[in-house]
């Protein structure tokens, strides 16, 4: 198997995360709100890609690729950053359909986990998953968070309304 790595999101990967988001559309709108459907268009993924790279740089929002080979088989990401008080990111992730149940994101979790208490100092990141989405929160388990709540229908899809258990997760454990 090759090495599992977390690349920062650029501009050039645009048409390769354009194949894979459309490839798991359907894998991921089963947990997830629907993207507008004028995300699907390259010229939509190279803004959204510049726009990530920019908030990169701002310190905003991290957004990575994970990829196996040349492969991208998931992706993770760090946002709403607040700093200097808080230190904290929201983790948000999402494993491709043909790689689901291989261990890929927790192992995807735990990289970004030594990126986020590492060269990016944050202190605590916070995650929150459909307690339906029990692989989910099995994969924030294993890498330490602790549910710390639960939004009663608080999101709404397809028509109904759902809870989500949030997560969180400080730097010391």
């Amino acid at each position: 198997m090759d090495t599992l790595r977390l690349c920062p999101l650029v501009a050039d990967d645009a048409a390769d995360l354009l194949a894979f988001e459309l490839a798991n559309r359907a894998w991921f709108e089963r947990w997830v709100v629907p993207r507008d459907p004028s995300f699907y268009h390259l010229a939509a993924v190279q803004a959204a890609a510049s726009a990530a790279q920019w908030e990169r740089a701002a310190g905003t929002s991290y957004q990575y690729l994970l990829r196996r080979g040349d492969a991208i088989v998931g992706r993770v990401n760090l946002t709403g950053v607040t700093r200097p008080a808080f230190n904290k990111a929201a983790l948000g992730y999402r494993i491709g359909e043909d790689q689901a149940g291989q261990g890929i994101a927790t192992r995807a979790v735990a990289l970004v986990l030594q990126e986020a208490f590492g060269p990016l100092g944050l202190w605590r990141l916070e995650a929150n998953a459909r307690p339906e989405n029990v692989a989910s929160v099995r994969v924030l388990e294993r890498n330490g968070f602790r549910q710390c709540g639960r939004l009663t229908r608080s999101m709404q899809h397809d028509g109904a309304w759902f809870d989500q258990l949030l997560f969180e997760r400080h730097a010391d454990g």
